[in-house]
């Protein structure tokens, strides 16, 4: 049984990854209703939080359902990231993480995010301080270290663990790789290893199938793993790994009911929590993944992405279920 501090997060939890204009509440609320075991936050600047700036506070709303759930924080001024740490704490999450792994020059580029791995002395000394800020349990999420000539994560993990973190989720790239190549799990798995390490190692990259999940568990031993760009128009993957790894077999696939009434409950809860315009706007960037690989598919996007009368989206998905439902009925 793998626990954060004092949470019970079970024996090998899947966990879903804070994505910036992605992971917001409507997404998190279908993954938790597919088998995500323990979710995050988008990304929150700390210079935003402190500012009161109204998108960034926004990002702090939580439901209890959610729970166990963390909210991620990301900045490079120690005093800034304490005090923003400070602020999510009154928010009452379960978990403060620390975001030491977006690749995203805008971020590096400030010494936050990925862009602290080049002075792991400061990563360190922020991360304390964040712990002393907190009575929640603090986790962090990085990379294997910002190039392929500096992936300290090894000792970065003891360091953090020796300041007091909870657990950590290592993404298997380098900062210089982005997304590129294949996520290395390698270093994962001698973290993971290494006997003076303690807490709950989460790995991350390139887990798109349950049989994959099962390489990553199996390989390298860690104590869950962490899913991000899978799960986008996806959010089944979680229940799927979670069958095929107590089972050995494939849960089917979701039906056209299932992806339509998924759909439509993101939409719904999109324009409920951000607003009948924006919640339309926003949702466009998940109508291709609930139906990635669907022949014919395209007309339909293209009217949803350029629909603003909400109750005509509803009637399109509605006639997206019908159109593929007599499909399969033909085939």
């Amino acid at each position: 049984m793998a626990k954060i501090g004092d949470i019970d997060v079970g024996d090998f939890p899947l966990l879903l990854a804070p994505m910036e204009d992605v992971s917001d509440p409507p997404f998190r609320a279908v993954c938790k209703d597919n088998g995500a075991d323990i979710m995050y936050t988008e990304f929150i600047s700390s210079e935003g939080l402190i500012r009161d700036a109204a998108k960034s506070v926004q990002k702090l709303d939580i439901f209890e359902y959610e729970r166990p759930i963390g909210i991620q924080i990301f900045g490079g001024d120690i005093d800034a990231m304490k005090e923003s740490a400070e602020i999510a704490t009154a928010a009452k999450p379960d978990i403060i993480d620390i975001n030491f792994g977006c690749p995203v020059k805008k971020v590096t580029c400030k010494g936050a995010g990925a862009g602290i791995l080049k002075d792991i002395p400061k990563m360190v000394k922020m991360t304390e301080e964040i712990v002393k800020s907190t009575h929640l349990p603090v986790t962090v999420k990085t990379r294997l270290g910002w190039d392929s000539e500096s992936m300290y994560i090894e000792e970065v993990a003891e360091r953090l663990q020796d300041v007091g973190i909870k657990a950590l989720s290592v993404h298997g790239r380098t900062r210089v790789q982005m997304y590129k190549g294949n996520a290395d799990w390698t270093l994962i798995g001698r973290v993971k290893e290494n006997p003076r390490i303690s807490i709950p190692i989460f790995g991350n990259g390139d887990v798109d199938s349950p049989q994959k999940a099962k390489e990553m568990r199996d390989t390298f031993g860690i104590d869950g793993i962490m899913i991000g760009r899978a799960s986008i128009g996806y959010p089944w993957i979680f229940n799927e790994i979670k069958h095929f790894l107590e089972t050995g077999n494939e849960l089917a696939p979701p039906s056209i009911d299932q992806r339509v009434d998924t759909c439509l409950k993101h939409f719904e809860f999109s324009i409920k929590w951000k607003g009948e315009r924006v919640g339309n706007v926003e949702m466009r960037r998940h109508y291709a993944n609930y139906f990635k690989g669907f022949i014919n598919f395209k007309p339909f996007r293209t009217r949803l992405v350029s629909e603003m009368d909400n109750d005509i989206i509803r009637e399109i998905l509605e006639e997206v279920r019908n159109y593929y439902t007599q499909e399969a009925a033909v085939a």
